[in-house]
């Protein structure tokens, strides 16, 4: 049932496991999967974690598929395309015999050498090498990919007039006029670092309200400094405006090591829920790599198992509270032992519904896009979502900066009103911390 005219993509089982609606990204092609990579995705199906999840929703769409023809002729899909079981595949010389890549990719050989237009799909770096050396051209999963180096950063620089700028320090807003060059359209609650025409000194710092209005953002003043923490340099005024702004719900900070991301979310975090009451709880998560993993080799309850992976959320508390009179580590103690601050493993987040929550996801770019759309889901009314990460600091395997969920968030978010996003460029944690992002 296959055309030898059209593309055939051979799907390896990390790209079903990365995004379970994978088999529909192809349009109107044909889609290939080896029995191999059913009997790999069977054995995450028992699992209790995002994997497993992803391995059966592959196995309940290809299930459907059965329903309606011969998964192993091909069923046509309601794209166009086909997707097929194919249980043939060559033992290619010099490759490992019993490896499970080695099959994968001896199902794409055995399918190019007779005649059809084979690509191999892998999120595996090592996979794609092989296949390249076996000939058969091989590409990442660029569904849900960005380009990292063109990132909507959340603001730029832009001068202003001598008369706008007195108009704004007087009103506190101007009008923004349309501009007549698409790529200096602003979006919604977009940064704009202001200079007056032949200076580089920055004179005021706006952000943009559609549909025609850009706000001055407040000097550090008592109502800019959450906890006692005051802003370093322009971008995190940004920061700190749109993490006190109750109207913008979702708010992504990306940032190299030293930057500020995680200090500024807690202490606007710990300022809304301790100081305003505004939201009941402070619940702050992370990745535990891989994701998802159970967590019970750790010894102790599962506070004390967190305690390992939460190192950094309690460094940035300590440094909060210690500003403060009392023993950090006991006001810490009682603010988690009556659930003020809760931390949580992301792997227990799925299924609820969180309502009046602050909830900061630290780490961020170590989550794929499906997992990140499954974090934003459980959001109930009233909960505000801050997601913190460095797209240059991965440990996922299948996952690079332009891949991950964090930068496709930034991305797919850009120009909602509920959102806001600040790129942090300086790192202000030492003269050395500094030095190592740039450099190292």
């Amino acid at each position: 049932m296959i055309d030898a005219s059209s593309k055939t993509f051979v799907l390896d089982t990390n790209v079903l496991l990365h995004n379970p609606s994978a088999l529909f990204a192809f349009a109107d092609n044909h889609v290939v999967i080896p029995m191999t990579v059913l009997e790999e995705l069977d054995h995450f199906k028992s699992t209790n974690n995002e994997l497993g999840r992803n391995s059966r929703e592959v196995a309940r769409n290809l299930d459907r598929l059965r329903s309606r023809g011969s998964l192993r002729e091909g069923v046509e899909t309601e794209q166009g395309g086909v997707i097929q079981v194919v249980l043939r595949f060559d033992q290619i010389k010099d490759l490992l015999p019993g490896v499970n890549d080695n099959r994968i990719l001896g199902c794409a050989h055995i399918l190019k050498r007779e005649g059809l237009n084979v690509r191999f799909v892998s999120k595996d770096i090592n996979a794609r090498i092989k296949a390249d050396a076996l000939g058969i051209p091989a590409d990442d999963f660029l569904n849900q990919k960005i380009n990292f180096e063109e990132l909507y950063t959340g603001w730029r620089r832009e001068s202003i007039s001598p008369e706008a700028l007195e108009t704004l320090q007087s009103q506190g807003w101007i009008e923004r006029p349309p501009s007549e060059d698409p790529d200096h359209d602003l979006v919604s609650n977009q940064f704009l670092d202001l200079h007056l025409p032949d200076e580089e000194q920055s004179v005021a710092l706006v952000r943009y309200r559609a549909p025609d209005r850009l706000c001055l953002v407040a000097d550090d003043g008592d109502n800019t400094r959450p906890y006692g923490i005051s802003a370093r340099n322009p971008e995190q005024r940004m920061a700190i405006d749109v993490l006190l702004d109750d109207q913008v719900r979702l708010v992504t900070l990306v940032g190299s090591a030293g930057t500020g991301k995680t200090l500024l979310a807690l202490a606007a975090g710990m300022a809304r829920v301790l100081n305003d009451a505004t939201y009941q709880k402070l619940l702050v998560s992370r990745p535990i790599m891989p994701l998802g993993q159970d967590i019970g080799y750790l010894p102790g309850s599962k506070d004390d198992k967190l305690s390992h992976w939460m190192g950094p959320i309690f460094d940035n508390l300590f440094f909060l509270l210690g500003q403060e009179e009392g023993d950090p580590d006991e006001v810490i103690k009682h603010l988690m032992k009556d659930e003020t601050v809760i931390l949580e493993a992301l792997t227990y987040i799925r299924g609820r519904s969180i309502a009046k929550h602050y909830l900061i996801v630290d780490e961020a770019q170590n989550l794929t896009p499906h997992e990140v759309k499954t974090i934003i889901s459980r959001a109930g009314e009233d909960t505000k979502i801050v997601l913190t990460g460095d797209p240059y600091q991965i440990d996922n395997p299948y996952l690079d900066a332009n891949s991950n969920g964090l930068t496709y968030l930034v991305e797919r978010m850009r120009g909602q009103q509920l959102a806001a996003h600040v790129t942090l460029m300086h790192s202000e944690r030492s003269v050395l911390a500094g030095i190592a992002a740039e450099l190292l």
